[in-house]
């Protein structure tokens, strides 16, 4: 008996010293008790239009829709204006007062109101936002110094450390939930997202609040969860803080954001791609347009794959977008690229994403050669020499040029690869095509240069992207 005691007392001892060298935690009061006062609750309020009549009630047209149009003008729900109240979650950041939370939280918001984790309340000013990553800015103005929280250093956070989400969750009021980072760098649907998905429970209410490290620093903001009902199920993501401290710098220090902008489109690097291309690996981004901006005037041409940015290598497109905005407006960086299997360094000096979001692509020019079959049929495609009738069909301009998709083999790689009938075909091997022979002749070239596919520059509405159809189809 004493040596079972014994020995369960060692396995219990044991078992304490392994959960230590893992970093379980044995309890999260003393951390939440710490940085808990920076977490506040978000109000908003909202003045709405009123209901301009019984509708959602009865039908229009019921015989009972006077009658129930009077009982809402009786008690006051008639077309007066009604507020809207909505509840979220923020961290204070600094004594002076600067909140972070969602976009989302306050976005339309007429009223503000920061709700402390003693109680007291005070009205916010938006100083900014940023839909782009969901976040936003506020500001009160406290009789003292307010307590507050850092920001850590997302990047070294690793998949299975712990953290702890606080918020006020389903407006229950201040609330802290404990979990793992289950994912990094996850992507939803923005540009520049780059979120840390957390088991973390996280539900309505938490939007704006901050996820920590076991340091008390904020490693992300809590934005999102996926859900079939609407209630936490263990997946949720926080935007993470290296994101989210560039966007706050600089919606204090401007009011809004301020990004780098380089001034081309670009598509990932496929293996198809690749090998039409005659690539080694699939890294980099491969530039599909060059509209009139800072790439135009370096030099960038259509058909480029950029392989390095300001020093850092880039592995895709998504990499690409946030170097580069996360880069200062006006600085002047070395993009190297490779073109038909040379390498070139470019300079370029940035501009400013903002006062660039309606560029829009320069036409292409290209020549018609009258004498080439007017119709064929090739690779899975039936393709026609755009004339003015098909422009006309496709709305395209004048000056537009290329070979028109007019049918897809259903059965055919290409449909496969997403082409269309419609598609307008513009360049095929690099080089621009304006006739049948000139699309059968690249076809010729890369079958005698050995390629087992052929790289297409195909525009769908004006947008541009590359595909790659092997050859051995036809």
């Amino acid at each position: 008996m004493i040596w079972l005691s014994g020995l369960t007392v060692m396995l219990i001892m044991s078992q304490a010293i392994a959960a230590a060298a893992r970093g379980a935690p044995e309890t999260f009061a003393d951390l939440a008790e710490r940085i808990s006062p920076a977490v506040v609750n978000i109000t908003t309020s909202t003045m709405v239009e009123g209901r301009s009549g019984p509708r959602g009630i009865v039908p229009e047209g019921s015989p009972f829709e006077d009658f129930f149009r009077e009982f809402q003008d009786r008690n006051g729900q008639g077309n007066r204006p009604r507020r809207s109240s909505a509840l979220g979650s923020g961290f204070v950041i600094s004594e002076d007062g600067f909140i972070v939370t969602n976009n989302h939280v306050i976005d339309g918001a007429d009223e503000v109101t920061i709700e402390f984790f003693n109680g007291g309340e005070l009205p916010a000013t938006v100083v900014g936002t940023d839909p782009n990553t969901d976040i936003a800015l506020l500001k009160v103005d406290a009789d003292e110094p307010l307590p507050f929280v850092s920001f850590g250093d997302s990047d070294i956070a690793r998949v299975g450390d712990w953290v702890m989400a606080m918020g006020n969750p389903l407006g229950q009021g201040f609330s802290v939930s404990a979990g793992i980072v289950s994912a990094r760098n996850r992507a939803l649907s923005g540009t520049y997202d780059d979120y840390i998905q957390t088991d973390a429970a996280i539900n309505r209410g938490n939007s704006g609040g901050p996820l920590f490290n076991m340091d008390g620093e904020v490693v992300g903001v809590n934005t999102a969860i996926l859900s079939p009902n609407g209630g936490s199920i263990g997946i949720g993501f926080s935007m993470a803080s290296n994101v989210v401290t560039r966007v706050v710098d600089q919606l204090k220090e401007f009011g809004e954001t301020r990004r780098g902008w380089l001034g081309v489109r670009i598509q990932d690097v496929t293996d198809d791609v690749a090998e039409a291309m005659g690539l080694e690996t699939t890294a980099g981004a491969l530039v599909t347009d060059v509209p009139e901006g800072p790439a135009m005037k370096a030099g960038i041409k259509q058909g480029d794959v950029i392989v390095s940015f300001d020093g850092r290598e880039v592995e895709d497109t998504r990499e690409l977008v946030r170097q580069v905005g996360n880069t200062e407006v006006g600085k002047s960086v070395r993009v190297v690229v490779n073109r038909e299997g040379t390498s070139e360094t470019l300079k370029i000096t940035l501009g400013r994403r903002e006062e660039a979001q309606g560029a829009i692509p320069a036409a292409q020019p290209g020549a018609n050669t009258p004498e080439s079959p007017a119709e064929t049929e090739v690779l899975g495609l039936t393709l026609s020499v755009l004339n003015d009738e098909l422009r006309a069909q496709l709305d395209l301009g004048s000056n537009a040029e290329g070979l028109v998709v007019k049918d897809v083999d259903e059965v055919s790689q290409a449909y496969e690869k997403g082409l269309r009938a419609g598609d307008l075909i513009t360049e095929a091997g690099q080089r621009k095509v304006s006739s049948i022979s000139d699309f059968e002749g690249r076809i010729d070239e890369a079958r005698e240069a050995g390629r087992k596919s052929l790289l297409l520059l195909v525009r769908r509405n004006g947008d541009p992207r590359f595909v790659a159809l092997g050859l051995d189809e036809d």
